[in-house]
């Protein structure tokens, strides 16, 4: 899994994560710095990338499809 840091996120995290997920990268580095939360998400997407964020922006945005359907999620396990 390759993870893709916010910039609300510490860039130092993928050097701290990399023997755990190796190719992840900060918007930083990948010239996202300022961009849309769309932007992000295209991006991720395209490049196979999860987001690592402290905002709800990406959760919520994971809940709709691109056809604005809720998409399904799997119950939590306690």
């Amino acid at each position: 899994m390759k993870l893709l840091f916010d910039e609300n996120v510490s860039a130092k995290l993928v050097v701290a994560l990399a023997s755990e997920y190796p190719d992840s990268a900060h918007i930083r580095n990948a010239g996202l710095l300022g961009a849309s939360d769309q932007r992000i998400w295209d991006y991720a997407r395209a490049a196979g990338f999860a987001i690592v964020s402290k905002d709800t922006d990406f959760r919520e945005r994971s809940y709709v499809s691109r056809r604005g359907r809720l998409a399904r999620r799997r119950p939590e396990i306690r």
